[in-house]
């Protein structure tokens, strides 16, 4: 398994890869308004570096639930001069991370693969602007299609489904194949089954607990589950105490095909993916 993302190849052995969450926004659920500061999310960028991440995912508009959504401009003036300053501290450094945007608009998209990303994280699974496709397209972007059900402001109003894999999974082999028809390189691809994104608790444990079904499609599957609200109902533990369910959900789940963990918690994160490294090298669980 492996995944092209521009000019680098991220190959999936026996460690899932760490993806680290910067928000430069103001209303984001766990780290909101921490860095809204350029140079505080730049430093944040390079400790994420040095704390073992392998993505460093970057995103100026919250999807969180009730979420307002903003205007491209004000996006776009949010990530971009993070994205530029970390492209080119990681530029000299064959190993540092590789930079993502998370976002669903390609206008922002196209301006942070000019600054240097390599992927775009669309919570839409690019299907929330039009453009999106050429533009993965015209970069050889790497690209997350997560399902998401409805709009971030509406998505968590009583969510339904009969069987929540079977349609997570069938809506995203979808997009799947529709992106496929339009151009891009399924090698591009990768899939996000949207943990806490118009599904209520009981539908996220599910989805976690059928991953291996949603690894059957093919592509890397990125999971995050870091600080989540349904974390929280089974631990009962707040916002800032939920690592250590948060790491328990994502170690069980790289046995079951989560290639990619997204996470606020870095260096925990990194130390516990080596763990399940030195594990996977000595066992068949490694679904990679």
């Amino acid at each position: 398994m492996s995944w092209r993302c521009r000019d680098r190849v991220i190959e999936f052995d026996s460690r899932p890869q760490v993806m680290g969450i910067l928000n430069v926004t103001p209303d984001s659920f766990s780290d909101g308004g921490r860095y809204r500061d350029v140079d505080e999310a730049v430093q944040r960028g390079l400790a994420m570096a040095g704390e073992g991440a392998d993505i460093v995912d970057v995103g100026g508009e919250s999807t969180r639930p009730g979420a307002v959504p903003v205007s491209a401009g004000e996006e776009t003036e949010r990530v971009i001069p993070v994205i530029r300053a970390l492209a080119d501290a990681f530029a000299a450094k064959p190993a540092a991370p590789v930079i993502s945007v998370d976002t669903r608009k390609a206008a922002v998209a196209a301006a942070a693969l000019e600054a240097g990303a390599r992927i775009i994280n669309d919570v839409t699974a690019m299907a929330g602007d039009p453009d999106m496709p050429g533009v993965a397209r015209y970069y050889g972007a790497g690209v997350v299609l997560m399902h998401m059900r409805g709009e971030p402001a509406t998505m968590q109003q009583e969510p339904h489904y009969d069987d929540v894999v079977a349609e997570v999974g069938a809506t995203l082999a979808k997009r799947m194949d529709a992106l496929m028809e339009t151009g891009l390189d399924p090698e591009t691809l990768a899939i996000d089954p949207g943990i806490g994104f118009g599904k209520t608790a009981e539908h996220n444990i599910k989805l976690v607990a059928g991953l291996a079904t949603l690894a059957r499609l093919g592509r890397p599957v990125v999971l995050g589950v870091s600080r989540k609200r349904f974390v929280g109902a089974i631990t009962g533990c707040g916002l800032e105490h939920r690592l250590a369910g948060s790491l328990a959900c994502a170690v069980w789940a790289a046995t079951r095909g989560a290639h990619v963990w997204r996470v606020h918690d870095v260096k925990e994160s990194a130390d516990a993916a080596k763990m399940v490294a030195a594990l996977n090298r000595e066992t068949s669980e490694w679904n990679g």
